[in-house]
């Protein structure tokens, strides 16, 4: 007999969980970038924050952990210099890539 799981009790999705290299970080936001939406980015950016310890990056990137909350979270369109500081503090960067048509 097939026993029904119910939605309800499986357990909630969390990416902060699967992140456990740059590696990954690097992947993760490269698929994020690639559906071209800042404020996914924004989240996703918050969640990797998340994961390596919001505190941490907070003080690698020399915003504060309140500001870095606000800048990060999935409806936020940080500025550029708040992106690059946290990329610089989860140890990524980002690159331009040639579109071929």
């Amino acid at each position: 007999m097939t026993k029904k799981i119910n939605v309800s009790e499986l357990p909630e999705f969390d990416m902060a969980e699967h992140l456990p290299d740059q590696e990954a970080i690097a992947e993760y936001l490269t698929i994020v970038l690639e559906e071209n939406d800042p404020a996914g980015f924004a989240h996703a950016l918050g969640t990797i924050a998340r994961a390596r310890g919001m505190t941490e990056i907070a003080r690698a990137s020399g915003i504060s952990r309140e500001a870095l909350y606000r800048a990060l979270r999935p409806d936020a369109q940080p500025r550029f210099d708040t992106v690059s500081r946290v990329c610089a503090a989860l140890g990524v960067k980002l690159v331009a890539q040639a579109v071929h048509a």
